[in-house]
């Protein structure tokens, strides 16, 4: 996550519906060249989606209609008042937003649960009522809090939602973000922290979302960890490393291996292409990333 991103999360929670339904904002998505490039013939093994916040500035009809042309399943990280334009296009909401306080002021802290409960369990039924089923989470900012409080804090506010998120058949999903560049002092910040809260919380409706490049930059040996901790893992999240841009050969994750490992754990989840492009068609630079994933 960027700063972009975290001001595309504040938005959300601002009222982002005028995102939904603006224009095209002078921006022109290329369209596809040809029928071989619109029908990518995609292998089926994955799921695939793509964040939202990514591709904005086209407004959210252009890249609805692109998305589902490429052959892509969803786009991540969307809110209720744009859920009927994703219906209108067939695509689904993968992980959806709209509840979160932001990324610092949240569960390890008992200060903000009262406002965190709320609005949670008001957006829970509407992401069952829309047929959707991730909601994102985030753990907050450590301000000096150590891991066991960290952990006793999240689990107590977390276990006060999963009743009613498992009446309604939705799982709750917290990131884990890197905190050494971009998310300073984020606390759920490796993968094996994230599965010991998934274990202290002890639902099926608590999970985590794996970003890949964050974890690349956090603590590497991402097939290993994707082996290991699947059982807790919603959702993933692509991104080059360093620079969060295209996952080719300028970067230095080889994505192919590590999307075998995620279809080898039986994973039937969603990948989101969350890499930001630095090419100038940047529609034609999400097919090649899903390209290089679609293994």
């Amino acid at each position: 996550m960027t700063q972009d991103r975290r001001s595309a999360i504040k938005n959300v929670l601002v009222g982002s519906a005028a995102l939904a339904t603006a224009g095209f904002s002078g921006a022109s998505a290329k369209s596809p060249k040809s029928n071989e490039e619109k029908n990518m013939q995609l292998k089926g093994n994955i799921n695939h989606s793509v964040s939202w916040w990514v591709f904005q500035e086209y407004g959210l009809d252009t890249v609805c209609k692109t998305v589902k042309e490429i052959g892509l399943k969803g786009i991540d990280l969307v809110g209720p008042k744009e859920w009927p334009v994703l219906q209108k296009y067939g695509l689904d909401s993968p992980i959806c937003n709209g509840a979160e306080l932001g990324l610092y002021d949240v569960f390890n802290d008992k200060k903000f649960h009262t406002k965190l409960i709320q609005q949670y369990s008001e957006m829970i039924p509407l992401v069952a009522k829309a047929g959707y089923t991730n909601l994102i989470c985030f753990s907050g900012a450590r301000r000096g809090i150590n891991d066991e409080e960290g952990w006793k804090n999240c689990t107590e506010g977390l276990q006060k939602l999963m009743a009613l998120a498992e009446k309604h058949k939705v799982v709750l999903v917290m990131e884990l973000l890197n905190s050494k560049h971009d998310h300073k002092d984020y606390q759920c910040d490796r993968t094996w922290w994230g599965a010991e809260l998934c274990k202290k919380v002890g639902s099926e409706n608590f999970k985590l979302l794996y970003d890949i490049y964050h974890m690349q930059i956090m603590e590497g040996d991402l097939i290993q960890n994707i082996r290991d901790f699947h059982p807790y893992i919603a959702h993933y999240h692509t991104g080059g490393v360093p620079g969060r841009n295209e996952i080719d050969n300028t970067q230095e994750i080889y994505y192919p291996a590590v999307m075998k490992a995620i279809v080898a754990t039986g994973f039937k989840g969603f990948v989101g292409q969350e890499f930001v492009p630095t090419a100038k068609d940047k529609f034609a630079s999400l097919r090649k990333c899903i390209d290089i994933c679609d293994v």
